[in-house]
C-alpha cells in the first residue's frame, strides 16, 4: 500500500518527466531500479528489462515529447503516471516506491491493454 510519502515521490517523478530532464528523473531512481515495458509487439520498446538509473531515466525521457500531456492518476489503485497525445492515452506508468526512491517502473504502451483507458467515461456530478 502506498504511503503519503510515496505519493510525493510519484508527483516528483511526474514533474521530472514533464520537464524532460533525465538528470531530474535519475535523481529519483534507486540504484537497483528496473524498468519493464510492454509494447505488445505493436509499439517499439525494450524487449528486456532496463536496469540502473542512467538507462531507466533515458528510457522514460524517450517517452516524452512536446505533444504529450502527463497526469498523475490512479493506476491499479495506486498513483501512477498517464501519458496522453491528442486526448488519447498512449502510455500508463506504474511505480514501486522504496523509501524516497523509485525502485521499479512498469510502462504499458500496448494499445490492446490501453483500450479501457480510451473508452468514454461517465461524467460524475
Amino acid at each position: 500500500m502506498f504511503k503519503r510519502s510515496d505519493h510525493a515521490v510519484v508527483h516528483r517523478f511526474a514533474t521530472a518527466c514533464r520537464a524532460g530532464s533525465p538528470g531530474a528523473i535519475r535523481s529519483l531512481l534507486a540504484p537497483e531500479v528496473v524498468a519493464v515495458s510492454d509494447g505488445g509487439g505493436r509499439v517499439l520498446t525494450a524487449v528486456s528489462p532496463v536496469r540502473g538509473p542512467e538507462l531507466v531515466a533515458r528510457s522514460v525521457t524517450e517517452l516524452m515529447s512536446p505533444d504529450i500531456a502527463l497526469s498523475v492518476e490512479s493506476v491499479n489503485g495506486e498513483p501512477g503516471v498517464v501519458l496522453r497525445r491528442a486526448g488519447g492515452v498512449v502510455a500508463v506508468v506504474s511505480l514501486r516506491v522504496a523509501g524516497a526512491k523509485v525502485a521499479a517502473v512498469w510502462i504499458i504502451l500496448n494499445p490492446d491493454k490501453l483500450g479501457h483507458w480510451n473508452e468514454p467515461r461517465p461524467v460524475r456530478c
